[in-house]
C-alpha cells in the first residue's frame, strides 16, 4: 500500500509539471501573437488589398478584444470550471487562426485577429488560475512562476523572430497556421495532464461585465490612436473621457453588486494593487522597448526580418535565464521587493544607455547591452510581482485575480507600445521642422526621437521601482496566515468539478 501510494504521489508531481509545460506553450501561443504579424504586416497588406489607414487594425483588433474582456474571460472561467476554459479558448484561438491565414481580404483578417483576442481573453487567465491552484508549495510556485513569467515576457520577441523567420522562408499566412498545431497540442496536454478544475456557480454581473469591456476598450483605443492623432485631438480625449467615466461606473456597481465581476477587496490590497501597477509599468518598458528596436534594426541600420528577429534574442535569453535560474531560486528566501526594486533599476539602466542612442552607434554596444539589462531586470519583476498578486486568494477568485494580473500586463504592453510610439513621432516631427530636411537629418531626428521615447521608458521604469518598494511588502519565508473571511469563503461554496 505504502508503494503504492508514493508511486501515485509520484506521478502526480511528474504530471504536474507536464501540466505546467502545457500551461507555459498555451501562454506563448497568446503572447507571440501580438507580435508575430508586425513584421509579416506589409506582405499580408499587399495580398488582402489594405489601406495604409487600415492596416494598424490588424494589430490592434487583437489587442483590443484582448484587453477589454479580459476580466470577464476570468469571470467565465471561474463559473464553468478552468480547464473547460482553457481548452475552449484554445480551441477557439486555433479557429480564428485558420481563419487570418486563409483570409481573401483585410475585413476578415481583421475580423479573424479579434476574434483571436476573445478566446486569448478566455484563455490567459485560466493559465494563471490553474498555475496558482496547482502549485502552493513556496519553492514549487517560484519555479513555476519563473517559466510561467520568462514565457509571458519572451514572448512578445519569439513573435518578432518567428514572424521574421516564416515571412522570409515561408508567407505570412504562417504566422496565423503556426498557431494550429500549437493549439493541438495544448488541447490534448490540457486533456491529459490538467486536472478538471471546480466551478463556482454564482450568476453572472453582466452590467460590470459590459462597463468593464467597454471602458478597456475605450482606454486602449485612445492610447492606439494617440500614435497616430495629436494627443489633444477629439478623437483621442474622447475616448479618454469614455475610459474614465465607463471605469469609474464599473468600479461603483463593484462596490454595491451582489456578485461583482472583480470584487474590491481583492484589487484594493496593497501588495496585489502594488504588483499589478508593477507589471503594466515594466510591460511598458519592455513592449516599446520591442517597438523601438524594431524599427531601428529595420529602418535605420537595415536589418532583414529574419536578421532582425535575431538581434533581438539577447532579451528573451536574459529574461528566459533570470526568471528561471534567479528569481525562481529566490523568491522563497527572501523579501519580493528585494528582487523587484533591484530589478527595476537594471531595467532602468539598459533604457538609459538606450538613451544614447545615435544613427552611427552599433549593434554591440548600445542594442545588445540594453536588450541584456533590460532582460535581467524583467526577469527579476515579473514572477515575484505575479507571486505577490496571487498570494492568499481564496481559490474560487483565483481566476478573477489571475484575469486583473493578465489585464494588467496586456494594458501595460498595449499602452506602452502607443505612447513610446506617440512621443517618439512627435519628437521627431518637432525636429524635422526646426532642422534639415536632407536624408541624413531625417534618419538623425528618427533615431533622436527613439532616444528620447526610451528616456521617458527609463522615468516609468523609476516610477515603477518607486512604487514597489512602497507597496510590495509580503515575504514568502513566513508562514502564510488566511484572513478568517477568507478561510470562511473557501468553505462550502465549490460546485463538483467539470
Amino acid at each position: 500500500m505504502a508503494q503504492a501510494t508514493a508511486a501515485s504521489t509520484e506521478r502526480s508531481v511528474r504530471y504536474r509539471w507536464w501540466g505546467l509545460g502545457v500551461i507555459a506553450l498555451a501562454q506563448l501561443m497568446v503572447m507571440l501573437d501580438m507580435t508575430i504579424v508586425n513584421i509579416a504586416l506589409p506582405w499580408a497588406q499587399q495580398d488582402t488589398g489594405m489601406s495604409d489607414a487600415s492596416r494598424q487594425w490588424v494589430v490592434t483588433a487583437y489587442t483590443l478584444a484582448f484587453g477589454a474582456l479580459l476580466l470577464l474571460g476570468g469571470r467565465v472561467g471561474d463559473l464553468v470550471g478552468r480547464r473547460r476554459a482553457f481548452v475552449a479558448g484554445a480551441v477557439g484561438f486555433a479557429v480564428a487562426s485558420v481563419a487570418g491565414g486563409a483570409a481573401p481580404n483585410a475585413e476578415v483578417l481583421v475580423g479573424s485577429r479579434a476574434a483571436q483576442g476573445v478566446f486569448a481573453a478566455l484563455l490567459v487567465p485560466s493559465t494563471l488560475a490553474m498555475l496558482a491552484t496547482t502549485f502552493t508549495e513556496p519553492r514549487e510556485r517560484a519555479k513555476a512562476f519563473g517559466v510561467f513569467s520568462s514565457v509571458a515576457s519572451a514572448g512578445g520577441a519569439i513573435g518578432l523572430l518567428g514572424g521574421g523567420v516564416i515571412t522570409e522562408y515561408l508567407d505570412w499566412r504562417w504566422c496565423f497556421y503556426v498557431n494550429v498545431p500549437i493549439g493541438v497540442a495544448v488541447v490534448a496536454g490540457a486533456l491529459l495532464l490538467l486536472p478538471a478544475m471546480p466551478a463556482n456557480r454564482q450568476r453572472v454581473d453582466v452590467p460590470g461585465a459590459v462597463l468593464s469591456a467597454c471602458g478597456m476598450l475605450a482606454l486602449v483605443y485612445a492610447f492606439d490612436q494617440a500614435a497616430t492623432h495629436s494627443w489633444t485631438s477629439p478623437r483621442v480625449l474622447g475616448c479618454l473621457a469614455a475610459a474614465v467615466v465607463l471605469l469609474a461606473a464599473f468600479g461603483l456597481t463593484q462596490s454595491r453588486g451582489p456578485a461583482p465581476l472583480l470584487p474590491l477587496r481583492l484589487v484594493a490590497d496593497r501588495n496585489r494593487a502594488g504588483a499589478s501597477l508593477t507589471i503594466a509599468l515594466a510591460m511598458v518598458s519592455l513592449f516599446g522597448l520591442f517597438l523601438i528596436l524594431t524599427y531601428q534594426l529595420q529602418v535605420v541600420m537595415d536589418f532583414s526580418p529574419l536578421r532582425t528577429g535575431l538581434a533581438i534574442l539577447p532579451a528573451t535569453v536574459a529574461t528566459v535565464l533570470t526568471s528561471t535560474q534567479v528569481a525562481a531560486r529566490l523568491v522563497p528566501r527572501v523579501p519580493l521587493r528585494l528582487l523587484v526594486v533591484p530589478g527595476l533599476f537594471i531595467a532602468m539602466l539598459g533604457l538609459l544607455n538606450l538613451g544614447r542612442l545615435t544613427p552611427d552607434s552599433s549593434y554591440a554596444s548600445t542594442l545588445m547591452p540594453t536588450q541584456i539589462l533590460l532582460g535581467i531586470g524583467v526577469g527579476l519583476v515579473i514572477s515575484p510581482c505575479i507571486s505577490a498578486a496571487t498570494y492568499r486568494v481564496p481559490p474560487q477568485e483565483v481566476g478573477v485575480v489571475s484575469a486583473f494580473v493578465s489585464t494588467s500586463q496586456q494594458l501595460g504592453g498595449s499602452i506602452g507600445t502607443a505612447l513610446l510610439n506617440a512621443i517618439a513621432t512627435s519628437v521627431t516631427a518637432d525636429r524635422i521642422a526646426g532642422g534639415g530636411r536632407g536624408e541624413r537629418a531625417v534618419t538623425e531626428a528618427t533615431v533622436h526621437g527613439y532616444a528620447v521615447a526610451s528616456l521617458w521608458a527609463a522615468g516609468i521604469t523609476a516610477l515603477a521601482a518607486v512604487l514597489a518598494g512602497l507597496l510590495i511588502t509580503i515575504d514568502l519565508r513566513k508562514p502564510a496566515q488566511a484572513p478568517p473571511e477568507q478561510a470562511r469563503a473557501t468553505e462550502g461554496d465549490l460546485a463538483p468539478s467539470n
